[in-house]
């Protein structure tokens, strides 16, 4: 097996554990509140949690993936994950399920980065952005597991179990990835920049500001929704079951996958802030038709639509690198996706204070008109970061600077 297919499959693999605990929330989140007692503000804020700490390590993810590596910053910052899967499994209380929902967040920030950071050096430049839209498509698979698979095992084994057993799986693919991915190829060093800055040459740049806006609202109200309140939005809207929730979840998560494994070949060929752009209206109109409350029968497209357009907003993290040099990748790339990581604590927790401002019935469950609300207003910011974004269209580079194609 060729050593950079070795290292994708590597990195894909942990992408797709932590995607699957990422997500699971979504479907266990009854018997979190039934066994906690929690209320809708609460389950936001525990499960957002995962994103604050993710959003706070990310910066120095990136400063370390640049300066030490993707191979030993991936494996170690992993070990956290393994740590607050056994924090979950084990919780008495609020505040154990909020510490491992934490630093399973923060165990997890280094993966995709590090993937994108060694698919940099082991890819050619014309390939990095298929390459980067493919880990995050086989990752995201893990959502599907974390649908109706989850349902079912959670029926079977109880979450406890599942969170044990993660703990487990994580440290496994934490230790191949020391054992066996290496950061370059042979004879290979990066080139010298004469660019100086750091994080400064960053945020000065306009068009870092226009990414980090739409990512905000973008990747922030796609996974905000997807690991908790689009499963919770199915108990409480049209009142399904658990594994007729895991079903419909289901489709968001295959939308999610088919986006991003489309997105990085569609960027390929019509350019990056385009195919962000059609995605971005689709994402808009999805929230929409959420907040109008759809019919049973509309809930499977609306889902599929939602995660196939709202996953395409980590393109923007692609597009980070065909602005800044080579030697600002690894910090630029973790800058934006800090915020789409705030953008998903910040607003997984608002939607939570929305709904929960109605007061729920006596089986629990919130009205429909706490998550139109909810949703009306994370359409109304993808909109507005949509608009301000639009100038980049002239900024549609299908390769990154100071590189050489081969």
């Amino acid at each position: 097996m060729p050593k950079s297919v070795h290292i994708f499959s590597l990195f894909a693999i942990a992408y797709f554990v932590g995607y699957f605990f990422r997500t699971a929330n979504a479907v266990i989140a009854p018997d979190l509140v039934r066994e906690f007692a929690l209320s809708a503000s609460d389950l936001g804020l525990m499960t957002s949690l995962f994103y604050a700490a993710f959003a706070l390590v990310l910066l120095p993810v990136g400063v370390g993936l640049d300066r030490y590596g993707p191979r030993f910053i991936t494996s170690s910052v992993m070990a956290l994950a393994a740590l607050g899967c056994l924090l979950f499994a084990s919780a008495q209380s609020f505040a154990g399920l909020a510490a491992g929902r934490a630093l399973l967040g923060a165990g997890t920030a280094g993966i995709l980065m590090g993937a994108l950071k060694a698919f940099s050096r082991w890819y050619p430049p014309h390939l990095h952005t298929t390459a980067s839209g493919l880990v995050i498509g086989v990752g995201t698979i893990g959502s599907l597991v974390s649908t109706t698979p989850l349902s079912a095992l959670n029926a079977a084994l109880g979450w406890r179990a599942i969170f044990a057993a993660g703990a487990i799986v994580i440290a496994a693919s934490a230790g191949a990835i020391m054992l066996w991915v290496r950061d370059r190829p042979s004879g290979v060093t990066e080139v010298p920049e004469h660019h100086e800055g750091g994080l400064g040459a960053v945020f000065s740049d306009i068009r870092f500001w226009r990414i980090v806006g739409l990512n905000f609202f973008m990747t922030g109200t796609q996974l905000a929704t997807q690991s908790l309140w689009a499963g919770v939005y199915l108990y409480d809207v049209p009142k399904l079951g658990p594994l007729d929730a895991g079903n419909i979840l289901l489709w968001m998560a295959l939308g999610v996958v088919m986006g991003s494994t489309l997105s990085g070949r569609l960027a390929g060929h019509w350019g990056v802030a385009r195919v962000i752009i059609a995605a971005a209206a689709i994402f808009i109109l999805s929230q929409g038709a959420l907040a109008l409350i759809p019919a049973r029968a509309w809930l499977r497209p609306v889902y599929f639509a939602f995660g196939a357009s709202g996953v395409v907003g980590t393109m923007l993290l692609a597009q980070t690198r065909f602005i800044f040099p080579p030697s600002l990748s690894g910090r630029s790339v973790t800058a934006v996706n800090v915020f789409g990581l705030s953008g998903t604590f910040v607003l997984q927790w608002a939607m939570g204070v929305v709904v929960g401002a109605s007061p729920a019935d006596g089986q629990g469950h919130y009205p429909p008109h706490a998550y139109s609300l909810a949703f009306a207003i994370t359409a109304l910011g993808t909109l507005l970061t949509l608009l301000w974004y639009l100038p980049m269209m002239r900024t549609n580079e299908l390769h990154p600077p100071n590189s050489r194609q081969g």
